[in-house]
């Protein structure tokens, strides 16, 4: 049984704050391991505090380079990073936990955190909020073009998600997704070909207003 980090405490299932002092435990997960600095400044800026972004290795398989606020630490992931971190640090999970996903997103939620729109710190543009799968809890900021920047404890979020089957309910639901809109581009296909069947003029119509045309001309 796991255990309390804070007062060791027995843990109670499906949630991972301790019913005895409160504290909240992060779930042990491999990706969360420390790291090296590999530029102490990069040319992007934290949209958060408008300072340099350190550049750090996680070191997955091989270097693994992202950006991170010394002073927020929020991470700036380039595009394909996240999702490449999470299938590194998470790994064999079978089945959705429903009651852990909304614990985790309950235990996380900040109802005092305001929406705001913060600039990508590569191209400076605006980004768009996106919300990152189905149920996750977490809302992230992307740039199409540069990549993707998650608030401080967002990414420990979403590996905790992963870990309790939301990855396996967000691909059911993009499955699910992917199949109504191929059902409706098959109906309005089917409608389409109906009514050009409908509207094509029939042979008898064309020969008998050929016919009338003549015999106007020699009456």
């Amino acid at each position: 049984m796991a255990r309390c980090r804070s007062c060791s405490a027995p843990l109670q299932a499906n949630t991972n704050i301790c019913r005895y002092c409160g504290v909240r435990n992060d779930v042990d997960l491999h990706g969360k391991h420390a790291y090296t600095l590999h530029n102490s400044q990069s040319d992007r800026l934290c949209p958060t505090c408008n300072i340099p972004l350190q550049t750090i290795d996680l070191e997955l398989d091989g270097p693994f380079l992202i950006e991170r606020c010394q002073q927020c630490f929020g991470l700036f992931f380039d595009p394909g990073e996240i999702e490449t971190l999470l299938e590194s640090s998470v790994t064999n999970v079978f089945k959705v936990n429903p009651l852990l996903l909304t614990n985790i997103n309950r235990e996380r939620f900040s109802k005092k955190r305001p929406v705001r729109y913060i600039k990508c710190p590569v191209c400076q543009e605006f980004m768009q909020r996106v919300n990152f799968g189905h149920r996750s809890g977490v809302v992230i900021d992307r740039c199409h073009s540069h990549g993707v920047w998650l608030d401080n404890g967002e990414i420990s979020h979403l590996m905790e998600w992963k870990k309790a089957g939301g990855q396996i309910l967000s691909e059911k639901q993009q499955s699910r997704q992917s199949r109504l809109k191929k059902d409706s581009n098959s109906q309005a296909d089917a409608i389409i070909s109906q009514t050009k069947i409908f509207s094509r003029p029939r042979e008898p119509d064309i020969i008998e207003s050929v016919a009338s045309l003549i015999f106007k001309l020699f009456d």
